[in-house]
């Protein structure tokens, strides 16, 4: 069943350029992405521009 924020519609924004996960957040969908024009490179989910997060890895030097 979902929340009262999961079936809140977000003012100028189709539904498909949302969804609701699970635990109450939202997704922008790949169509939301294309539609603005640029990557903001945020490791978004479904990003159509490619940007992938790397993983900063700390190394403890003794």
């Amino acid at each position: 069943m979902p929340t009262p924020a999961q079936s809140k519609k977000i003012p100028g924004l189709d539904d498909e350029d949302y969804y609701y996960t699970p635990e109450g957040f939202v997704v922008f969908t790949a169509a939301y992405h294309l539609k603005r024009g640029y990557c903001c490179k945020n490791g978004c989910r479904h990003c159509p521009y490619g940007f992938k997060k790397r993983r900063i890895e700390l190394q403890i030097m003794n």
